[in-house]
């Protein structure tokens, strides 16, 4: 597939504080990716960038093997063909659905016009609300009306900024689900912004997890769940704790819950510390195991309970239990250790301090 989009080694910079660093990641046609990352770690000013809001301080943009960002030369907004859905969508409130989705389609002939702008209707659903006004609909109905105005011109890519963010959890993994499927309809190669993770994996194709300014892992949502790169993409991806363990060989750990065994080596000596990423769907609950644990928390999840539990040593892990069995906080229950991966990094102090992780993008794609 052509390249669509190319980010090398881009930074950004706001007068001496630099915002995003040394981020590179490359989009084919037609791939739906992500930036995701918590508030303050620099994914909106990236996108910003790619749109030709903000400058580069270092390296390039490319939009379809064209640069339109570089130091000291930015290619207008306007000229990039991209299309953009704020966070507040920012629909014009005295304009009808169908007069906000024609907006910019005013070069167009009354016909060829109408023509886009029924057929965008069409694609979101909303042919029968055209004469209605944006304080008429709900949130779920603007969010499609933001969509088809941003689609209408044909950009070459569309860039979406936190769209589901003022929704309830359950409506944004919906809506996100229904955007792809209007995405992938019309072809559209697009960026969303978001610090929600079911959202992302609800969406993108590819995922970029940042923090502080830089892209700590690139990659699709199965690869950063179960194949994470340092201990911040573990952490934010997913939920999980780091387990204490003593490397045994190449591809097995000891634990106090016992070993842990998977099929790729991960490169630490025998008999050296480290830490094991244990999942609550890798806690298994055992009522008939001599290993316990006391019940710390409990989340009720309709056909499972998430239960915080506390093993001897204090050390404090997870585990999905099917709801049929009710545990109150301070039961001891039996639990067993049964992980088919194996992810571990090593233990030092070096580790658990570094404010840095590797960076780990996808190669750039050159002309």
């Amino acid at each position: 597939m052509p390249t669509q989009l190319e980010v090398r080694d881009v930074s950004v910079a706001y007068g001496d504080t630099t915002v995003v660093r040394d981020v590179s990641f490359v989009l084919a046609k037609g791939v739906i990716g992500c930036l995701l990352g918590p508030s303050g770690c620099g994914k909106t000013t990236l996108l910003r960038a790619i749109a030709g809001f903000e400058p580069v301080s270092r390296g390039e943009i490319l939009l379809h093997r064209r640069c339109v960002s570089a130091p000291g030369d930015t290619l207008p907004p306007e000229r990039r063909r991209v299309g953009m859905v704020f966070q507040d969508f920012a629909l014009f409130p005295h304009l009808t659905v169908a007069r906000n989705v024609g907006f910019g389609l005013r070069a167009l002939g009354r016909v060829e016009r109408a023509r886009r702008v029924n057929e965008l209707l069409d694609l979101v659903g909303l042919r029968d609300a055209a004469s209605r006004y944006p304080h008429e609909l709900s949130g779920g109905m603007q969010q499609r009306v933001a969509l088809a105005r941003a689609m209408a011109p044909r950009p070459e890519i569309l860039l979406l900024d936190e769209p589901f963010s003022s929704m309830d959890a359950e409506l944004r993994e919906q809506l996100a689900r229904e955007v792809r499927d209007l995405l992938r309809r019309e072809g559209v190669t697009a960026i969303l912004v978001t610090h929600d993770q079911l959202e992302a994996f609800a969406m993108a194709d590819q995922i970029g997890v940042i923090a502080n300014g830089r892209i700590r892992q690139w990659g699709t949502g199965f690869g950063l769940y179960h194949e994470p790169a340092d201990r911040f993409v573990a952490d934010f991806i997913g939920q999980g704790v780091l387990l204490p363990a003593v490397v045994v060989d190449e591809t097995r750990v000891k634990t106090e819950l016992g070993r842990v065994a998977g099929s790729k080596p991960h490169g630490l000596a025998p008999g050296s510390t480290a830490e094991v990423l244990i999942r609550p769907d890798d806690m298994l609950y055992d009522e008939t195991s001599p290993r316990r644990a006391v019940v710390v928390e409990r989340a009720f999840r309709g056909a499972e309970y998430l239960y915080q539990l506390r093993l001897a040593s204090g050390t404090e892990v997870l585990c999905l239990v099917p709801s049929h069995h009710q545990h109150s906080v301070g039961d001891e229950i039996g639990i067993r250790l049964e992980a088919d991966h194996l992810v571990v990094f090593p233990c030092s102090a070096a580790d658990r301090n570094a404010p840095e992780g590797p960076v780990i993008p996808n190669p750039p794609a050159r002309p």
